[in-house]
């Protein structure tokens, strides 16, 4: 089975603002969330954006 289309998972320096099925990844600031994107981006092969400061998601088209 090919995945396509999904949300892979969700970085965020503020719990409060996410839930959900997709893995949820608490960071204490800025730069470690970033860090985190990028690396979770090359290890899913997929494309990281960021929809707000405190917020990234994951996602393979």
């Amino acid at each position: 089975m090919k995945l396509e289309k999904a949300i892979l998972a969700v970085v965020t320096t503020d719990k409060t603002r996410i839930s959900g099925g997709a893995p949820i990844f608490i960071c204490d600031n800025r730069n470690e969330s970033e860090a985190l994107a990028a690396n979770l981006e090359a290890i899913t092969d997929g494309i990281a954006h960021s929809l707000s400061d405190d917020l990234f998601i994951i996602v393979k088209h």
